[in-house]
């Protein structure tokens, strides 16, 4: 699995794709170890290089996964269905006062890069999550089965 979180940096909210593809997505698409270096979100630097070996299926997970460059690359995408406002008040409560000021900025980043490159139209399927588990729909991109619904031993 990778976390964009790991790719992404203070200076680059969504400016890492060729990053993203040189160090992760081509070598991986050619069957050898990806490289990348990790993003420390409090020191602002990034660390040292972290192998990712190639499988038959690599989850790569975060906001501006199913952006129109990476589309081409991607088996299926999924997208988590949940309301902004509900997303970044998780986000604020998990990254705490340290950095207000980065969720600040990130809100209106992020709303700039969905109106630019919107994801959801192109998603596969729809994740929601429950009270106890998710449910899985088909999106808007279309799914080959319906409803499923997940619990954490699934």
């Amino acid at each position: 699995m990778l976390h964009l979180d790991d790719i992404a940096s203070h200076d680059e909210l969504f400016g890492w794709t060729a990053r993203l593809l040189a160090q992760v997505i081509e070598p991986l698409g050619r069957g050898e170890t990806a490289h990348y270096a990790p993003y420390d979100w409090r020191t602002r630097r990034f660390g040292a290089p972290v192998a990712l070996e190639p499988a038959p299926v690599v989850l790569v997970e975060g906001v501006g996964a199913g952006r129109g460059a990476l589309r081409p690359h991607l088996a299926g995408l999924l997208w988590m269905d949940l309301p902004a406002a509900r997303a970044w008040a998780r986000g604020r409560a998990r990254d705490g006062a340290e950095q207000r000021t980065f969720w600040d900025g990130w809100i209106p980043a992020e709303r700039r890069h969905f109106a630019e490159d919107p994801s959801r139209p192109f998603a596969h399927l729809l994740v929601r999550q429950r009270e106890q588990g998710y449910e899985v729909l088909p999106g808007p991109a279309g799914s080959t089965s319906g409803a499923h619904f997940l619990t954490q031993s699934d």
